[in-house]
């Protein structure tokens, strides 16, 4: 038989049972649109990425230090600045914003720019062309969030330490920033020329020191950066280039992307559950017709192709439109997620996206849909005859099917791992899936097994029976949990992750847990700053010093040779990135880059922190003594200690502020970093850093949202250089960016809770002859419309309830194992919205379910007398 005989029969036998096809169609469309979004979605930011390279820095060079830039990169900047090469510093450090006509206060992220800045790119305000004014005078520029934290209106006076300026706009896109990082600190920039006037670059503050370069040659500015490499390495410098830039924002963004392809996966792979739940629905209804053929001399391969070819025109069709769909969608992606991201996504239909969906919808398609096909081959002639006797036989266990099943758990691993550019990665997630939907085929079998030995005297015959739909011969019910409890589980655990990192953050969850934090408090002003909170009866609860400090020699080896060792291993291919650790056979392991290059704020004290606990070693009594070699003790947290190489007993040496302090690591701690305290890396004895030069961080709690704004402007007013950080305000903010990363991916992970109704209406036609027939059966012995639709309610409250119950259960271990091994969080389950989600899952299986169910209402004895 010709291919086109194929189509030609296909087509003809189609005729009559179109609608039921419909449901493959739907099943596959659904997980195509959520994959074709995301695809393109990923596509546009990667033009986005392009087209903005250069101004995501703003230049084409970036110098930054946290500390003022030494000798000779100032003579290499005062030299490029005589060459005519554009040069603008901007310094960025945090400070209390005080709105003097209204009194709020607010912390915010200053940035004192230099003109020119930046050299790429357009920062847009509100009114438009307002940074352009920004150098005329004393004037600013404020993110919306500070605007309207502290109540201001354009004209008004802004105080920044001991100057005001004058406020002439809002900013609305500055390239290369995440919007929604403005929730934390939002921005307010100021020019550098009366940076000193505001007197509050001072000891202990944390400054960020910028200069950015414009050099339009890309050779030039990598020939520049690497002939000066040393002398950044030394003056604790370091640099970045437009093209670095660029790749690491695509690298980010790619991950992102991919993950969150991986939700459009999941949809296709529920997709094709449903595609063989509907296929088998439409198999069953067409067991006659098969075995008719079979009658006309038609083999059981010609029979299979037909029906191949139905499915392979359906999920093209299917492919088509959710392709369609998903383009639509690619207009709504970038809105949910617009802050954050730091380029925009420009939406534009993408070819390859669409190619790509279509084609992996079809592909999953024809091989979701085989698996019941391939039945047909059991299909005899004499079934014709005996078809009410003879159901169709089960496929065997031959060559062809175990192939088919090889072939889609290969293509399934192939899937996720090009969604997420990784083999291992994606076989370790294939696995996790896979290893889900077994779990919730498991855990849907034991709730069936209990539903069945089951006592159900006291029930009414209605809800027995719709008990007993649950496992009679046929049932769907193991289907139809898998698919939808996987939807409910993957929103499930996006709700118990979420609450579980705002867990440590909820000000209410103690009655003694401090919620206003006071950082870059002088030494000779931190009496008199708890003496104003003393008499506003606010509590100091917890105070530490802090010492800005950094490593200057390991064992005797000093930072610089450290580091130098470490370049020269990477260039010999003994490091594979930027602050992997080397392994060393004498003195075991080499310390991290990034841990030798920090700068430590470290503190002292007499005793262990309440958000610390001793992993090894003793702590020191009382002052900590130095030992007869002048040697003090230091407390290390255990994971920066295992990035420094070092372990109970080796030696460090401190550079702080110019004196050496020699220090042997006495002890290890492990930190709970997500407990609101002033944790550190080093812990010292008082008697090693007491006369050190030292600010102050002092926490306090206040219960009303009144009194915290009240201390806040107070202490701005008689401390212009204290920063102060309002708890609650970290809380929102933080619920803010998980709230919109959530927003995307439930967005997406609906598509998983539509694909499982999707299966639900599938598995109702697979049983719709035999609920007909019982239907049937039970009017004609007296039974009435309203005992027949109770028997259904509780059969679909019972279906939609047992997917939930089996989603959430799967959802709480895994949201466990998340937080316990991957975030390192405390666990808390969270019930309400829990309950909200699983009686809306219930609630809308029981609707579908008697929507589908219309056609068991309708049919009278008489209808089904007649096609007996």
């Amino acid at each position: 038989m010709r291919l086109s005989h194929v189509f030609a029969l296909a087509w003809r036998e189609s005729r009559f049972a179109r609608r039921r096809l419909l449901l493959f169609l739907s099943a596959i469309s659904l997980g195509v649109a959520a994959l074709v979004a995301v695809q393109g979605f990923s596509r546009s930011l990667e033009r986005g990425v392009r087209n903005e390279s250069k101004a995501l820095l703003g230049a084409d060079a970036e110098l930054a230090s946290r500390q003022p830039f030494g000798p000779r990169t100032r003579a290499l900047l005062d030299s490029l600045e005589a060459a005519d090469v554009p040069v603008a510093e901007v310094t960025s450090f945090a400070s209390m914003a005080l709105l003097p006509r209204t009194g709020g206060t607010r912390l915010a992220q200053v940035r004192a720019a230099e003109p020119g800045y930046p050299f790429y790119g357009v920062i847009e305000t509100n009114p438009p062309g307002r940074w352009g004014e920004l150098h005329d005078g004393r004037r600013a520029l404020a993110d919306p969030a500070l605007i309207a934290a502290l109540g201001a209106r354009e004209g008004d006076s802004i105080s920044v330490g001991s100057t005001r300026f004058e406020l002439i706009g809002a900013l609305a896109r500055v390239p290369g920033d995440v919007e929604i990082a403005s929730s934390f600190a939002p921005r307010l920039y100021i020019p550098a020329q009366y940076l000193d006037e505001t007197g509050l670059i001072d000891f202990g503050s944390r400054i960020d020191y910028a200069a950015y370069i414009r050099l339009d040659q890309s050779e030039v500015v990598e020939a520049m950066l690497e002939g000066h490499r040393e002398e950044f390495r030394a003056e604790r410098v370091r640099s970045e280039t437009a093209a670095e830039q660029q790749r690491d924002v695509s690298r980010a963004l790619s991950r992102l992307s991919s993950y969150l392809g991986l939700v459009g996966i999941f949809a296709l792979l529920l997709g094709g559950i449903g595609v063989a739940s509907a296929m088998g629905a439409y198999i069953a209804e067409k067991v006659d017709t098969v075995a008719v053929l079979r009658c006309l001399g038609a083999t059981a391969g010609q029979v299979l192709a037909i029906y191949v070819a139905q499915a392979a025109v359906m999920g093209l069709a299917g492919a088509a439109i959710g392709a369609a769909v998903g383009g639509g969608i690619q207009w709504v992606l970038p809105r949910l997620a617009a802050e954050l991201l730091p380029v925009q996504a420009a939406v534009s239909v993408d070819g390859r996206s669409i190619a790509v969906g279509v084609g992996i919808g079809l592909w999953t398609a024809v091989l979701f849909a085989l698996l019941p096909l391939l039945r047909v081959r059991g299909v005899s002639p004499l079934g014709a005859l005996r078809r009410r006797v003879d159901p169709i036989p089960p496929a065997p266990r031959d060559l062809a099917r175990w192939s088919l099943w090889g072939a889609l758990a290969g293509s399934v691993l192939l899937l996720i791992s090009w969604q997420v550019a990784s083999f291992r990665a994606g076989a370790g997630l294939a696995a996790g899936v896979a290893g889900t939907l077994l779990l919730l085929t498991a855990l849907a079998g034991a709730i069936i097994r209990a539903v069945r030995r089951a006592p159900r005297q006291a029930l009414a015959y209605p809800q027995r029976q719709g008990l007993a739909n649950l496992y009679r011969p046929g049932n769907q019910t193991r289907t139809v949990t898998v698919a939808l409890g996987f939807g409910v589980f993957l929103l499930a655990t996006l709700v118990l992750i979420q609450h579980s990192l705002l867990l440590p953050l909820r000000t209410d969850a103690s009655a003694d847990r401090s919620n206003l934090l006071f950082w870059d408090v002088q030494d000779d002003q931190r009496p008199a700053l708890e003496a104003l909170l003393t008499e506003r009866g606010l509590p100091v609860t917890r105070r530490a010093p802090i010492i800005p400090m950094r490593i200057a020699a390991i064992r005797g080896e000093e930072v610089e040779e450290l580091q130098r060792d470490e370049d020269e291993t990477a260039e010999e291919g003994g490091v594979a990135e930027e602050g992997e650790a080397v392994a060393d056979g004498e003195e075991g392991r080499r310390p991290r880059r990034w841990a030798l290059r920090r700068e430590y704020r470290s503190t002292y004290r007499e005793e262990v922190g309440p958000a610390e606990a001793m992993a090894s070693g003793r702590w020191w009594e009382g002052e900590g003594a130095a030992d007869g070699d002048g040697v003090y003790p230091v407390s290390l947290e255990v994971e920066i200690a295992g990035d420094l190489g070092v372990d109970i007993g080796d030696r460090i040496d401190w550079d702080v502020q110019g004196v050496r302090i020699p220090t042997r690591v006495a002890s290890l701690r492990e930190v709970d970093w997500a407990r609101f305290e002033p944790n550190f890396f080093a812990v010292f004895p008082p008697a090693a850093l007491r006369g050190a030069p030292q600010t102050w961080v002092v926490l306090s709690r206040a219960e009303s949202a009144e009194e915290r704004a009240a201390i806040q402007r107070d202490v701005v007013v008689q401390f212009p250089n204290v920063a102060a950080l309002d708890l609650t305000e970290i809380q929102a903010a933080l619920d803010e960016v998980l709230g919109q990363v959530a927003a995307v991916i439930r967005f997406l992970a609906a598509f998983s809770i539509a694909t499982g109704f999707v299966v639900l209406l599938g598995a109702i036609s697979t049983t719709r002859l035999q609920r007909i027939r019982e239907s049937v059966l039970l009017k004609t012995i007296g039974a009435t419309r309203g005992q027949i639709g109770a028997i259904l309610f509780t059969e679909y409250l019972l279906l939609g309830l047992l997917s939930a119950v089996t989603g959430i259960l799967l959802a709480i271990a895994a949201a466990w194992g998340v937080c316990r091994w991957f975030l390192d969080a405390e666990f808390e389950p969270v019930f309400t919205p829990l309950l909200v989600l699983a009686v809306g899952v219930t609630g809308l299986a029981v609707l579908v379910g008697l929507w589908a169910s219309r056609e068991v209402f309708a049919r009278t004895p008489l209808e089904a007398i007649r096609e007996e």
